[in-house]
């Protein structure tokens, strides 16, 4: 696979200064992708996109090019991408900022480990690729039709995506910003990563949101009128959206909505993430640094493990005082995906009354990201997840967490979750796996 620069450097110094604005990481704590345990650009990759790079380049796979799209309805199709997960941003953060306005904004679709960022007249559709080991890894692949369509790896998106709101590693996140008419974001008023813990009034600045959400109020939709207040959103209008061709031109793009439910799904997959990632980093490194027994590498692998378990748990997630409810088909094809107990249950299944999903444990449980961190983490958290799902751990951090969900979690994973440790599993027990 190609490893190559970027070409949109104007555009790039754009994104930069909004990353810069995002909160303040010591960068002593960034990880070297560099490190013999890493070797983040030339160990071999075994995520979604290398691998149908490899179907590609041996016949097994075929991208057909659409006229307006380029590959895009091809790619997803062979990343398994649903097009219902298409969300919207307006905002100018991407290195194709210069073709992205409120009226043409950027689409991104994902699915568990894959986001492709497509825009219209670009020059590349943008994607994002998780390796169970080293994390996301960045490409792009050429809009205009090639005898041979490939994907080309991008070494200079770390200068965006590894740094404060990817906790050091490369990464993923949505940033919330302060917009104008353009989609120029104001620098001076700040940006901010959002997960699942943000309050929804702080929420999808410079992003476009179709739902419906009651009284709540979100800041997408939005831009600021008022150059010299730019923190003061035009907010009329902007809520409880469920079409948005008074805003966008919608041709050209392969859904008409930006569903409220997609932006808070891939939201709470972005920190988990980047979480998984920092985790797996910490263990190797130490390992192959002789330190993996240290106490001040245990507390800190621990410090991250303290933080990945409650959000795993959704302990800590900003509570929805209304019902929230998509426009697009996403909120019923998202929980199709399973795996389902004998009950029927799935922790894809949502709730949104209260909170996100009905089940109070992250699907990305299911992630190969999860399954192949080191043993010895996995481990730590695994037994982690059984205290507090037995009851065993009555801390006041999972007090949201009733006795009745925590059972249920307990069930589904008991009867979902391959390889789990022997004291999770009832006797004579099988994972069902549908």
């Amino acid at each position: 696979m190609r490893v190559s620069r970027l070409k949109f450097f104007p555009a790039l110094l754009l994104f930069l200064g909004v990353v810069a604005a995002l909160a303040y990481v010591d960068p002593a704590s960034w990880l070297t992708p560099e490190h013999p345990a890493i070797d983040y650009w030339k160990a071999p990759l075994a995520d979604p996109v290398t691998l149908l790079e490899q179907k590609l380049e041996n016949g097994q796979a075929k991208l057909e090019y659409s006229r307006g799209l380029g590959y895009l309805p091809s790619v997803l199709k062979n990343l398994n991408i649903n097009p219902d997960s298409q969300i919207l941003v307006f905002s100018k953060t991407s290195f194709q900022a210069s073709r992205i306005s409120t009226k043409e904004p950027r689409a991104l679709y994902f699915n568990d480990s894959v986001a492709v960022g497509f825009v219209k007249e670009g020059e590349v559709t943008e994607v994002i690729s998780l390796d169970p080991r080293q994390g996301v890894s960045f490409f792009t692949l050429d809009i205009h039709e090639v005898p041979k369509p490939g994907f080309a790896r991008r070494d200079v998106c770390l200068q965006c995506h590894q740094g404060p709101a990817t906790l050091g590693v490369p990464g993923i996140f949505i940033s919330s910003v302060y917009p104008g008419p353009t989609g120029m974001p104001a620098f001076r008023a700040g940006a901010y990563a959002t997960d699942h813990r943000s309050p929804l009034d702080k929420r999808w600045g410079g992003w476009y949101v179709t739902g419906l959400h009651g009284s709540q109020h979100h800041m997408g939709n939005a831009v600021a009128l008022d150059a010299a207040r730019p923190e003061l959103l035009e907010l009329q209008g902007t809520q409880n959206l469920t079409s948005l061709a008074k805003k966008v031109d919608l041709s050209g793009y392969l859904e008409k909505t930006s569903d409220i439910v997609a932006l808070m799904t891939y939201e709470h997959q972005t920190h988990l993430t980047n979480l998984l990632t920092r985790i797996g980093w910490e263990q190797r490194i130490a390992e192959h640094d002789g330190k993996a027994s240290d106490e001040a590498t245990r507390q800190k692998i621990d410090s991250y493990v303290d933080e990945l378990v409650p959000y795993m748990l959704y302990a800590d997630e900003a509570p929805l005082h209304e019902p929230i409810e998509g426009v697009s088909t996403f909120s019923k094809t998202f929980p199709q995906r399973g795996p389902r107990d004998r009950q029927g249950r799935s922790l894809r299944d949502f709730d949104l009354q209260k909170r996100i999903f009905r089940y109070p444990l992250s699907y990305m449980i299911y992630n190969p990201a999860f399954d192949s961190l080191p043993d010895g983490v996995r481990e730590r958290i695994y037994r982690r997840l059984y205290d507090v799902l037995t009851g065993k751990d009555k801390s006041q951090a999972y007090a949201r967490i009733t006795a009745a969900d925590r059972t249920a979690v307990l069930d589904i994973l008991c009867d979902t979750k391959p390889n789990l440790p022997d004291y999770w599993k009832p006797a004579n027990a099988e994972p069902s796996g549908r």
